[in-house]
């Protein structure tokens, strides 16, 4: 497409957009009196308008019902989660039976390092990328140090090279080729938080396995942002928080994905709960577990049923749009912005802005470097009615959402950016 810096060219794309209606669906917070426009879904993405119904059913049938509601709420709690992975799993590229929504994301994290990072004597070492987002590196210290090891030694980084800001697929698969047999996990975050990159999970996948190794993902900045395939892809785990491009509310419920070749394997070691125990026999309060033969087998604790409620209102609009939709309006939305910021770069005398999100492998996220004016900027466009995000030393992260923001959101953030500049 060719693309048109100016107004009326950001209202046509709006007009021809098919989910154009969406956004009406969302809460959009106000600044001076006035819609902002919200560029930090890749944070907290914004409340459904749905959403106070969803919960408050959940509030009138604890009300009225007390300890009845797990069998008689209108949507029962006892089997709530199950109303999850058949939506869920389109969502992420699964099969239903794969996926469960349990718990907080590093919570998920750990339960699943422990049945996946399995040590033994000269294999023991994890690969991911450096600087990954903190609560991954203090999972991944915590549980190198668990079985006894060292994480100067047993966790292999993998950094950009000299004067570039986005990791080589090139180098991830040399780097896992190189230590071959000493490999135990490959664990990577799917969307890099701060450079927006997309790895490319299904090579990384590959060359893991190849090597002999498992394979994981945090999938915290890509779940409802870019296409996944987990199943085809042949992940071993995955797992993903709800409150960034899934809406679900502060601290939202995440969710788990585990491969079909695993979910039945009693042999894998984990963290048991009672939830995570058969159903046919789970309230016979017997000792011995027997694990649910599906993801629901990593489940310990029973469903966290306000929380589920908001993350079933945010689930059902995804449902309703389609995630292909989503997808391919994400990228254009971040294409326009790309092209927009390039615009700003070309008028100016000097180079402003350097985007460290790679242009042909990304999601809604673009990453701007700011060469000059960096953080006086970031503070005027929130008095300008943007929300942005600012991470040291530098840089302005921003992600226009599909299902809420719009072309000429992209068109009016360049308008002030320019301005400032």
């Amino acid at each position: 497409m060719q693309f048109e810096n100016n107004l009326t060219f950001a209202k046509k794309l709006d007009e021809e957009d098919i989910l154009k209606n969406f956004r009406n669906q969302f809460y959009i917070p106000l600044i001076n009196g006035k819609e902002c426009i919200y560029f930090t879904g890749n944070s907290l993405g914004l409340q459904p308008k749905t959403t106070q119904d969803y919960v408050l059913n959940e509030l009138e049938d604890w009300a009225n019902f007390g300890v009845e509601g797990h069998f008689h709420a209108r949507k029962p709690w006892m089997p709530y989660h199950e109303i999850f992975p058949t939506q869920v799993s389109k969502i992420v590229g699964a099969l239903p039976e794969e996926v469960v929504v349990m718990n907080q994301l590093t919570v998920n994290l750990h339960l699943l390092m422990v049945s996946f990072y399995r040590p033994v004597q000269q294999r023991y070492k994890i690969i991911c990328e450096a600087k990954a987002f903190p609560s991954d590196q203090y999972a991944m210290e915590s549980q190198v140090r668990y079985h006894g090891y060292e994480p100067n030694d047993a966790i292999i980084e993998i950094s950009p090279g000299a004067g570039e800001h986005a990791v080589r697929t090139e180098d991830i698969i040399s780097t896992i080729e190189q230590h071959g047999n000493e490999i135990a996990l490959v664990l990577f975050g799917g969307v890099n938080y701060y450079s927006g990159q997309v790895m490319d999970m299904a090579a990384i996948t590959k060359a893991g396995h190849a090597a002999g190794a498992v394979v994981g993902f945090d999938l915290a900045h890509a779940a409802g942002n870019i296409e996944l395939k987990l199943h085809d892809w042949k992940v071993d785990f995955a797992c993903w928080c709800s409150y960034k491009y899934l809406n679900s509310g502060p601290g939202g419920v995440a969710g788990v994905f585990i491969h079909q070749q695993h979910i039945a394997d009693k042999r894998l070691p984990r963290f048991a709960g009672w939830w995570g125990h058969t159903k046919e026999t789970r309230f016979k309060m017997e000792k011995g577990f027997e694990p649910i033969p599906t993801a629901e087998g990593w489940q310990v604790s029973n469903a966290p049923v306000l929380s589920m409620a908001a993350h079933k209102a945010s689930v059902d609009i995804f449902d309703k749009a389609g995630i292909e939709k989503i997808v391919a309006k994400g990228k254009l939305l971040s294409d326009y912005l790309l092209f927009v910021l390039e615009e700003i770069n070309k008028s100016a005398k000097e180079k402003m802005i350097e985007v460290i999100t790679p242009a042909d492998a990304k999601g809604c996220q673009v990453s701007m470097l700011m060469l000059q004016k960096g953080k006086e900027v970031f503070e005027a466009l929130k008095q300008q009615g943007v929300i942005a995000d600012w991470r040291e030393p530098n840089v302005i992260r921003v992600a226009p959402v599909p299902l809420y923001n719009t072309f000429t959101d992209v068109f009016t953030f360049g308008q002030i950016i320019q301005s400032m500049l």
